[in-house]
Order: C-alpha cells, then structure tokens, then sequence
C-alpha cells in the first residue's frame, strides 16, 4: 500500500507541475488578448479587473484540458481567456443585453436584405429597411460594435452531433485529429469566401485589423477616414459576416 500512495502522490504532484507550467507559460497570452480588448475599454472598466479575468480563464482551462481531444492547449486556452473577458466586460455593462438584442436585430435585418436583394445591402438600404436616419444607422453601429464581433466561442454540430468551437478548429495546430483538420479547411474556405464577398472598405478593414492587427486609428489613416467611421464599418461588416457564418453548415 505504501509503494502504490507513493506513486499516486508522484503521478498527482507531476500533474500538478504541469498543470503549473501550462498556467505560466501562457501568461503573455492572456497578457496579448487583454490588450487587444483593452484597447476599446469604456472608461468606467479597469483593465487590471480585466486582465485578472483572463488569468482566471486561463487557469480554469488548465484545469479542464483533456489532451485526448487532440486540440492544443493554447488553442482551448485562448478560447477560455476570450470567454472569461467577455463574461467580466457584460458582467460590468448594465447595456448588454439592449446591445445584444440591438445586434442581433440588424443582423436579422441584413440577412433580410440580402436574401431579397441578392446581395450585401448598402448602408442607406440597410437605414431605410430598419425605418431610420443615416446618422441614426450610424450611431446604432457604433453602439453595437463590441457585441458585433465574431465570438471565438461560435459553434457548430458535426455529422455526428459533436459540438465543434472556432476556437477548437482555427489556429496553427499542426496535431489536429483528420475531424478537426476538415472543419478547419470548410470554415476557413467559408471565412475566405464571406470576406471576399464584403465591399471594398469593408473587406480592406476586416483585413487589416484581423490580419495586420492594426487598431481604428491605424486603419483611419490608412484607409483616409475617421476612427468613428472606422468603428461603423468593421461593424457592418462583422454583422454580415456572422450572417454568412449561421449560414455556413460543415
């Protein structure tokens, strides 16, 4: 009995050193994804609460990690760290769910347009079919600009009913199981093909903010335009991109 509680508190404590060393080696990401949220923090919110959420998020995904799934950890990591920053940024936002409901309405609006007109709606179809202002449009992308991104979190069912993440799918996990390695190549295609399909400035700004990591000043001077209309079009065009991907089934 000795020798088998002797090799049951090794095998514990080289778990809990791994455990150990999966939290600290992955503090800059949790130090990368708080600064790109950051970044857009209304003023009433301090980052420090922020950032201690995420490193909550990252220990609870230490935790949880099953190496079986054949996912990275980094890859499960970041999508636990998102989800805890964005649990701290409603759980401090008394206007979430008006944002949401907001969201959710142009999104269904614009898919609306779309399927009617055949294509991406203009911004001044898009103001006319919700019965409002330009300005009025305007302000409501603005409002709805941090609930319009893509969640790392959005998923799908496969063929066999398992529910698959982006964050599960997406990323340079070179020890994806054959699952995982087809989903990535189907939704990466769809992403490509929704981006793609965006207008000009839509398609310039998703691209340099996602792919350049360029923040709305950046793009601004860039692109010629203001940090505000910046903000409307990423807006825009993250609302029709989520069209794209509800429509998208592996």
């Amino acid at each position: 009995m000795s020798r088998l509680r002797a090799y049951e508190e090794q095998v514990g404590e080289r778990s809990c050193q791994l455990r150990e060393t999966m939290i600290t080696s992955h503090l800059p990401l949790v130090r990368y994804l708080v600064n790109r949220f950051a970044a857009q923090l209304p003023s009433h919110l301090d980052p420090q609460d922020l950032a201690s959420a995420a490193v909550i998020g990252l220990i609870h995904a230490a935790d949880r990690f099953d190496p079986s799934r054949g996912v990275q950890f980094k890859t499960f990591a970041e999508q636990h760290i998102r989800g805890a920053i964005l649990d701290e940024l409603r759980a401090n936002d008394p206007l979430s769910r008006t944002m949401r409901d907001k969201c959710k309405m142009v999104e269904r609006e614009m898919h609306r347009q779309e399927h009617q007109l055949g294509r991406n709606p203009t911004g001044t179809e898009m103001a006319e079919a919700l019965k409002i202002g330009m300005d009025e449009y305007y302000c409501l992308l603005e409002e709805i600009h941090e609930y319009s991104f893509i969640s790392i979190d959005d998923s799908w069912d496969d063929d066999e009913g398992h529910s698959l993440s982006l964050a599960d799918i997406l990323g340079d996990d070179e020890n994806k199981g054959p699952q995982c390695q087809a989903m990535t190549g189907q939704v990466a295609r769809a992403l490509g093909e929704a981006i793609e399909a965006l207008p000009e400035k839509e398609r310039l700004a998703v691209t340099l903010y996602y792919y350049e990591e360029m923040n709305l000043k950046e793009i601004g001077a860039v692109l010629g335009l203001t940090e505000s209309r910046i903000c409307q079009i990423l807006s825009q065009s993250m609302v029709r991109l989520k069209g794209k991907l509800k429509q998208f089934s592996p």
